[in-house]
Parts: C-alpha cells; structure tokens; sequence
C-alpha cells in the first residue's frame, strides 16, 4: 500500500514537472513570436500637412524613425497627404488614412491635428500631432495626459505671439499701430489674440485687425492701405495661422513691407529669410524628431493618451539685413539671445 502510495506521488510530482516545463517553453515560444513578429511588421504611416512649406516637419520626423530603427521601405513605409489649406481636403485624406486602417497618423499643424483626431474619433488608429496649438480647442484633455487616440508636440501659440510682440517692440519702441492679419476660424488664433490685446492695450498700442479667409483678401487690405497715402501701422507682427504664412500672403506682406518700410515681426522660423526682421518659433526639423519619439513609444505598445505633450525649445531668428535697412538698432542683449543671425 505505501509502495503505490509513493508510486503515485512519484506520477503526480512528476506530470506537475512536465507541465510547468511545458508552461515555460510556451511562454518562451511566444516572447520569441512575438518578437519576431514585431520585427517582421511594417508599419504605415499616413503623414498629413497643411501646407508643403511644412515639409521640413515630415523630414525630421523620417529622420528621427530612421534614428530609432525604423527603415523606409523595410519595416516602415509613408503615405503623405498635403491639403493645401484645405479643410475638406485634409478630411478627405484623413478619411483615407483611415479606410486604409493605418497603424498611425502624423499630422501638422493645428487645423491638420484637429481634422485627424475627428477622423479617428471611432478607431483605434493612434494620433501624433506636431506644430499644434492645444488652447482654444479639444485637441487634448490636458498636457500630462492628453487621452484617446493622441498625443504630439505642441505649439505654443499664445505665449509665442506675446513673446514676438516684445521682441518686436524692443526693436522698434515707437510702435503707436500695429497691424495684424489673420484667419478668425483657425483654431489658434482666438486663444492667440485673447493673450495679445491686453498686453499691447496696455501700452497704449491701437492693435489694427483685419480678419480674413484668403491670401487675396489680405493683398487687397494692404493695396488699399497704399493707395490711401495713410497705412495707418508702424508695424506688422504674424500670426500663429496659415492664410498670413502661405506664400501668397506672405509674399503680400512683404511686398507692402518693403515699399513702407515697416518691420515685421515673424513667426515660424522661415519667415526670418523671407523678409521678417525676425522670427520666433520651434525648429520645424527638430519637432519631427520629437514626434517620431513618441510615435515609436506607441509602436511599443503604449497608449499615446498616456504619453505626455512635448513643448519644444524655441529659437530666435534675426535678419540682421532687413533691420539695418529699416535703420532699426538690435541691442547686445538681443543679438546674444538669438540662435541665428541673418546678415
């Protein structure tokens, strides 16, 4: 009896050996599946842009992905649709990306983000925006947890037109007008202009508004303003939208610009080269690199609701040339604080 008794504790001892041993090889087998299956995927990617003059943004983003293992045409291909300032046709390419059931969606700048993350409301297609404001709108419930489908890199669309103002201000202090012109229905510019007019009321700077909704319109307002013999503005500062900083509008502003001898104050760096007298913003190169960051985070499997909002650095751009023509002096405080001098 006590033979059969240890003869069966010998069995059972033994099947409960080869069961764990046959546990362990099992979840060996699929680390290493799985493993292999994330090697072996291809991610794509659905890349949407306002504008191409964004391009720059799409660039650091690849080169970051690239940085971080994620080769094109090997384990990761692209899909880039630019909408041309078009609403409808940034929601058509949006609605692509998501019939096409991408694994991600990387959108620029604001009117881009808020259209792909409406596109994606009822999927599980991740969101990363880049050069988006989040005040004035639902792009995100908070900084530290954006929730959903999103995160990105944002863009500091109130806090940076009051900077450019100052920046403006300190290198033209006589400024008694200054003229702004911009698209009321772009998703920043509320929450911009909110943070603007009580600082330039308070020192009793008129602020000279002009809404509109194409290039054309501002190009009229400023052949209007010429032809009256009264411009009514010392100085013209940027907005954070895209009507004022297509090439049509912008190259109208500078245009006007030159031929009055008014200072611009820029906002997205590129302006700097374009005519502005300076420019304040986040290096569009350097915010892809940010995104592609938290795009790999999701692609390891975490939720991009839970990864925190990136606020990049910003970089002062002076056009040394175009101040000295508009005999405007640039103090040592301000040249120091620049990353770059045009001259």
């Amino acid at each position: 009896m006590m033979l059969t008794m240890n003869l069966f504790r010998q069995i059972k001892d033994g099947w409960k050996i080869r069961l764990l041993s046959f546990l362990l090889m099992a979840c060996v087998c699929f680390i290493h599946c799985e493993k292999r299956s994330q090697k072996n995927k291809i991610y794509r990617v659905g890349i949407l842009s306002s504008f191409i003059s964004f391009a720059e943004i799409a660039d650091g983003f690849k080169a970051g992905m690239t940085e971080l293992g994620y080769l094109e045409g090997e384990n990761i291909v692209y899909d880039t649709q630019i909408g041309h300032a078009s609403v409808e046709a940034e929601r058509q390419a949006a609605d692509k990306f998501v019939a096409d059931r991408l694994d991600l969606i990387f959108s620029f700048p604001t009117e881009a983000a808020v259209v792909a993350k409406a596109a994606t409301q009822n999927t599980n297609i991740p969101v990363v925006f880049a050069l988006a404001g989040i005040e004035g709108n639902n792009l995100v419930e908070s900084v530290p947890r954006p929730g959903g489908n999103i995160t990105g890199v944002r863009y500091r669309g109130p806090d940076n037109t009051v900077k450019r103002f100052e920046i403006l201000r300190e290198l033209a202090p006589d400024i008694k007008e200054l003229y702004v012109t911009y698209d009321i229905d772009y998703p920043t510019n509320r929450a911009a202009l909110a943070a603007l007019r009580p600082v330039v009321a308070s020192l009793g700077i008129t602020l000279i508004e002009n809404r509109v909704k194409t290039a054309a319109e501002i190009a009229a307002d400023l052949q209007a303003r010429s032809a009256s013999g009264d411009i009514e503005m010392d100085a013209i500062l940027i907005m954070p939208e895209l009507v004022s900083q297509s090439p049509e509008g912008f190259s109208a502003i500078v245009e006007f610009a030159k031929a009055h001898r008014v200072p611009i104050g820029g906002a997205v760096l590129f302006t700097a080269n374009l005519g502005a007298a300076f420019s304040y913003s986040d290096d569009f190169f350097e915010t892809g690199k940010l995104a592609a960051s938290l795009a790999d985070k999701i692609f390891k499997g975490t939720p991009p609701g839970t990864i925190m909002v990136v606020t990049p650095d910003n970089y002062l751009r002076l056009n040394l040339k175009v101040i000295q023509e508009l005999g405007l002096t640039v103090s040592e405080g301000l040249l120091n604080r620049a990353s770059e001098i045009i001259r």
